[in-house]
C-alpha cells in the first residue's frame, strides 16, 4: 500500500472520529447546552475567522504545495522554505489586525441589529484568526512532507473534545458566558501549538534561510502566485459567507439553525479532506514534471472516488434525517434547517466531484486565471445570498451556495479542459450515478410498502440503512466501480469477494 493510501486511511480515520465526536458533540450537547442564537454565535466567529484567516494568509497554505517541489532536494535539504512559509503569514496578519480596527465600527453597525450578542465578542477575531491561520499553514507544511496524520487528528479530534468541554463546562452552569468564549477560542491556540510541536519533532524543517537560492525570478513568481491566491481565497468562501450573511440579515438564531444543518451536509466532504490533503503534492509533482497522461489519470481517479463516496454519504444521511431531528434536543426547532440539508448535500456533491480540477489549476501555469472564476462565483454568491435569505431564509442561503458552484465549475471545467487538456469526466462516473438512482428508487419503495408496517421512526430508520447498505455494497462491487474500492472492501471484509464475480 502506498503512501498516499496509508496517509489517506489514517487521516480519513481521523476525520471521522471526528465526525463522530462532532455528531454527539452537535446533536446531543451542543443543541442542550447552548441556545441557537449562542450556536450562531460560535459559528459566526469561527467563520469570520476562517475568511480573515483567508486574508492574512496571503495564499501561504498553496504556496507551499505549489512550490515546496522546486525547494526539496534529494538529500533532504529545503533551503529554508518552512521559514519563508512562516514569515509571509505574520505579515499577512499585521496586515489583518490594521483593517480589522479600520473597519471595527462598520462591522458593529451592520450586526448590532440583529446578531448584539456577536458585537460584543467581536475582538475575539483577532486572536481567532491567528490561531486559524497558523493551524493552516502547519497543516500544509506537513502535507507536503507526506504526514497528514496527526494535523487531522488535530483538527478534527483535538479541537471538537476541547471545544466539547467547553460546551459542557457553559451548559452546567460551571463557567460564564465570557469565560465559554475565552475556553472556546483557547480550544484554536491549543491545536495551532500542537501541530508546531509535531513538525518540530519530525525533524525535516529547517529555518536556516538560503538567500542564494531565493533568485529574484523565483522571488516574483512565488509573491505573484501568492498575491492571487490570497485575493482567491477571500472570494471563494462561499459557505463562510452564508453564516455571515444569515447573522446580518436574519440573526444569531437562524445562523444557529444553519449550523446544525450546514454540519449534517458537510460530513459528505469529510473523505475528501485527506484525499485532496495527500494527492494536492502529488498532483503538483506531476504538473511539474508536465505529465499530462498522468495528471489526467490522476484527477479522473480522485474525482471518481470523491462522488462515490459523496453520494453514498448523502444518501443514507437524507433516508434518516427524519429519525436524526427526532432524537436530538429541541429538534422542533432546528428541522426548519432539513431543506438546507438537502441543497447543501447536493452542492457538496458537485465540490467534491469536481474540485481536483480547481485544484490543477491552481497548481499549473495558468494559475492566474483562477482569479475570474473565484470572482464569478462570489459575486453569484453575494447577489444570490441578498437575493434569497430575505425571501427564503435560511434555505435561500444553501441555494446561493448551490447556485454559485454551478456557475463556478461550469465555467472552470470548460477552461481548463480547452487550456490544459484535463478533465474529471470518466464512463466510471456513470456506474456511481446508476448505482444512486437504484438506491432512490428502492428507498421510495421502502417508504412507500414498509415504512407503514414497521411504524416507528428509529426501527424504521435502522432496518432501511442496513438492508439498503447491503444492497449499495453488493452494486459498487459487483458493477466494479472501482477496483481500489473493491480491494479495500474485500480486504477488510473477505467474505464479499464472491460479491466481485
Amino acid at each position: 500500500m502506498g503512501i498516499i493510501a496509508r496517509q489517506t486511511i489514517k487521516g480519513s480515520i481521523a476525520n471521522y472520529l471526528g465526525v463522530a465526536i462532532g455528531f454527539v458533540t452537535t446533536f446531543f450537547v451542543l443543541t442542550d447546552c447552548l441556545t441557537a442564537e449562542e450556536i450562531g454565535l460560535t459559528r459566526i466567529l469561527v467563520d469570520a475567522a476562517m475568511l480573515f484567516s483567508s486574508l492574512a494568509m496571503l495564499g501561504t497554505s498553496s504556496s507551499i504545495v505549489r512550490f515546496f517541489p522546486y525547494f526539496k532536494e534529494a538529500d533532504g535539504s529545503d533551503h529554508g522554505f518552512f521559514a519563508w512559509a512562516m514569515l509571509l503569514p505574520l505579515v499577512g496578519f499585521v496586515i489583518f489586525a490594521v483593517l480589522f480596527f479600520v473597519g471595527h465600527d462598520t462591522i458593529v453597525r451592520i450586526y448590532s441589529e440583529r446578531s448584539a450578542l456577536f458585537t460584543n465578542y467581536v475582538f475575539w477575531l483577532l486572536p481567532l484568526t491567528f490561531f486559524a491561520l497558523y493551524m493552516s499553514v502547519f497543516e500544509a507544511s506537513a502535507n507536503v512532507l507526506m504526514r497528514i496524520a496527526i494535523p487531522k487528528f488535530v483538527r478534527e479530534v483535538f479541537v471538537r473534545l476541547c471545544n466539547l468541554v467547553s460546551y459542557l463546562l457553559y451548559g452546567h452552569g460551571i463557567v460564564s458566558l465570557d469565560m465559554f468564549v475565552v475556553l472556546f477560542c483557547s480550544s484554536y491556540a491549543l491545536a495551532a501549538l500542537v501541530d508546531f510541536v509535531y513538525l518540530m519533532m519530525l525533524g525535516k524543517i529547517s529555518f536556516c534561510i538560503d538567500r542564494s537560492f531565493m533568485t529574484p525570478a523565483l522571488a516574483k513568481n512565488i509573491l505573484s502566485y501568492t498575491l492571487l491566491v490570497t485575493v482567491i481565497g477571500i472570494t471563494s468562501n462561499v459557505q463562510i459567507f452564508n453564516s455571515l450573511f444569515i447573522g446580518a440579515k436574519g440573526g444569531l438564531q437562524l445562523a444557529g439553525i444553519y449550523t446544525i444543518a450546514a454540519y449534517i451536509a458537510n460530513v459528505i466532504g469529510v473523505p475528501s479532506r485527506s484525499l485532496m490533503a495527500i494527492s494536492g503534492p502529488v498532483m503538483a509533482q506531476t504538473i511539474k514534471d508536465n505529465d499530462t497522461v498522468a495528471l489526467n489519470r490522476l484527477v479522473q481517479n480522485v474525482s471518481l472516488h470523491q462522488l462515490l463516496v459523496a453520494s453514498l454519504l448523502y444518501f443514507f444521511i437524507l433516508i434518516n434525517l427524519d429519525a436524526l431531528y427526532s432524537v436530538i434536543p429541541h429538534g422542533a426547532e432546528y428541522a426548519g434547517g432539513i431543506s438546507v440539508v438537502l441543497i447543501l448535500g447536493l452542492n457538496n456533491i458537485l465540490a467534491q466531484a469536481f474540485s481536483p480540477v480547481g485544484t490543477v489549476l491552481s497548481f499549473s501555469r495558468s494559475y492566474a486565471y483562477s482569479l475570474p472564476f473565484s470572482l464569478l462565483m462570489s459575486a453569484t454568491a453575494i447577489v444570490l445570498n441578498l437575493t434569497l435569505i430575505p425571501v427564503m431564509g435560511v434555505s435561500g442561503a444553501a441555494a446561493a451556495s448551490l447556485g454559485a458552484t454551478l456557475v463556478y465549475y461550469a465555467a472552470m471545467l470548460t477552461f481548463v479542459w480547452v487550456r490544459l487538456g484535463v478533465g474529471v469526466f470518466s464512463w466510471r462516473q456513470m456506474r456511481v450515478i446508476g448505482i444512486m438512482a437504484v438506491l432512490v428508487v428502492m428507498y421510495l419503495l421502502w417508504s412507500w410498502l414498509l415504512s407503514p408496517l414497521v411504524g416507528h421512526v428509529l426501527i424504521d430508520a435502522v432496518l432501511r440503512t442496513v438492508v439498503l447498505g447491503v444492497v449499495a455494497l453488493w452494486l459498487v462491487l459487483r458493477f466494479k466501480v472501482s477496483d481500489d474500492v473493491n480491494k479495500l472492501i474485500v480486504k477488510f471484509v473477505p467474505l464479499l469477494r464472491r460479491w466481485q464475480r
